[in-house]
C-alpha cells in the first residue's frame, strides 16, 4: 500500500512540474508578445518618420520565417498571386531565381533568354543595390518587392561577383517572362539534346513529347539532358522526369518533423530511351528539383554528370495559404538522394568537372565548353 502511495505521489509531482513548466513557457511567450506590442507602440510614436504599421507587421512576420532558414518566407496576397502565376509557366519580372545568404540577395539562376540572362547576370552573383537602395539588411521579400514593377519599366541592379574587384551594374527592362521549359535540338545527327530550364506544371509532358519525337529519328542513340541554370520548381515534376530514364529503384525521399512528411518515391518500369547513353549537364545554377534529377540518375549510374557542382538546396517548402489571401512558404522536410545523402549546402558533384567558358558564357554558343565536352565524350 505504501509503495502504491509513493508511486502516485511521484506521478502527481511529475505532472505538477510538467504543468508548471508548460505554464511558465506560455507566460514567457505572452511576455514576449507584450514586449513586441510595446516596441511597436514606441516605434509608432517616436520613430523619426511616420510608419505604416501594416508594413511593419508584415516585415515582423517575414522576419520570424527568415530566421528559420533562407527559403521560408511570408508572401503578401499580391506576391502569392504572382507565385501561382510563376509555377503555371508565365510571369512578369527580370527572370532570376534568388535566395538570401548572409543578409545579401544571391542569384541562384537566371532563366534562359530572360532580361537578366541577356544582360549578363550569372548564378552566384550577389545583388548589393537595387536602383539607389542598398540591399544589405533587407529581407528577401523586401528585395524581391524592389525588383518588381510594371512590365516595360527599367531597373538598375548592382552585383558583386566572385573574382571581380569592381561591382557590376546592369540596366534591365522588366518583361513578361514566358517559360518554355524545354528546348531541343539534334547534334551531329545522332545526339538528342534536351535543355530543361525549370520544373513547372507542364515540364514532364514537354520532356516526354520531345523524347518520343527523338525516338522516331532512327539515328539518335545518345542523349544529353541539360539542367544548367535550372533553379528547380515542383517536386512532382522532378520525380516524373527522373522516372522517364529509370526502370526501378528509389528516386528521392523526404524526412520531416511529421511522419506524413517521411516519404519515398520509386521509379516504375519503363525507361523512355531504352537504356541508351545519357549525359546530364549541371552547374552552380542547378538547384532543388534539378539536383534531385541529377542526383538520382547519378546514384543509379544511369547518367554521366558533367559540369560543376550544383547549388545545394536540399529542402522542401510547402506553400500554406493564410486568411488574408497571402501565404507562407515554410520548410517542412529535407530530401535525400537514393544513396541516403542530403545535398543541403553541398550540392551534387559531377562525375567529370568541366568549367564554364568565361564571363561571357551563354548556353548553346560556340564557347560552350561543357556541351562541347559532352558531345565529344559521346562521340568517342
Amino acid at each position: 500500500m505504501i509503495k502504491k502511495i509513493k508511486i502516485i505521489f511521484i506521478t502527481l509531482t511529475t505532472l505538477c512540474f510538467s504543468s508548471f513548466g508548460i505554464l511558465a513557457n506560455e507566460k514567457n511567450i505572452y511576455d514576449k508578445i507584450d514586449l513586441f506590442g510595446e516596441v511597436l507602440d514606441k516605434i509608432n510614436n517616436e520613430y523619426v518618420e511616420e510608419i505604416n504599421q501594416s508594413d511593419v507587421m508584415d516585415a515582423a512576420i517575414n522576419g520570424v520565417l527568415q530566421s528559420l532558414d533562407p527559403y521560408s518566407a511570408y508572401m503578401s496576397p499580391e506576391i502569392f498571386k504572382e507565385m501561382q502565376t510563376e509555377t503555371s509557366g508565365k510571369f512578369g519580372g527580370l527572370g532570376i531565381e534568388v535566395s538570401m545568404e548572409a543578409g545579401v540577395v544571391k542569384v541562384i539562376s537566371p532563366i534562359d533568354n530572360s532580361p537578366a540572362e541577356r544582360v549578363g547576370v550569372k548564378a552566384g552573383d550577389y545583388i548589393v543595390k537595387i536602383n539607389d537602395t542598398q540591399v544589405q539588411g533587407k529581407s528577401l521579400s523586401e528585395a524581391v518587392d524592389l525588383m518588381r514593377g510594371p512590365v516595360g519599366s527599367d531597373i538598375e541592379i548592382t552585383v558583386r561577383r566572385i573574382g571581380k574587384k569592381k561591382a557590376i551594374v546592369f540596366n534591365i527592362t522588366r518583361e513578361i517572362i514566358e517559360v518554355k521549359s524545354v528546348k531541343t535540338k539534334i547534334i551531329d545527327d545522332k545526339v538528342g539534346y534536351l535543355r530543361l530550364t525549370s520544373f513547372n506544371e507542364n515540364s514532364s509532358d514537354q520532356i516526354k513529347k520531345n523524347l518520343n519525337k527523338f525516338k522516331k529519328e532512327n539515328k539518335i542513340n545518345k542523349y544529353i539532358l541539360d539542367l544548367r541554370n535550372n533553379p528547380g520548381g515542383l517536386l512532382s515534376q522532378a520525380i516524373k522526369i527522373s522516372d522517364f530514364f529509370l526502370n526501378h529503384g528509389e528516386i528521392v525521399s523526404t524526412k520531416g518533423r511529421k511522419s506524413i512528411e517521411n516519404r519515398k518515391w520509386f521509379a516504375k518500369n519503363g525507361d523512355l530511351i531504352d537504356g541508351k547513353t545519357l549525359v546530364v549537364l549541371i552547374n552552380y545554377g542547378s538547384a532543388s528539383a534539378a539536383e534531385i534529377v541529377a542526383g538520382a540518375l547519378q546514384d543509379h549510374k544511369r547518367a554521366i554528370l558533367i559540369g560543376e557542382s550544383s547549388y545545394g538546396k536540399g529542402s522542401v517548402q510547402s506553400v500554406i495559404p493564410l486568411k488574408n489571401n497571402g501565404a507562407i512558404r515554410l520548410t517542412i522536410s529535407k530530401y535525400y538522394l537514393p544513396s541516403g545523402k542530403s545535398i543541403s549546402e553541398v550540392g551534387v558533384t559531377p562525375d567529370i568537372e568541366v568549367a564554364e567558358s568565361s564571363d561571357e558564357f551563354r548556353i548553346n554558343t560556340e564557347t560552350d565548353n561543357q556541351l562541347d565536352f559532352a558531345v565529344k565524350l559521346l562521340n568517342g
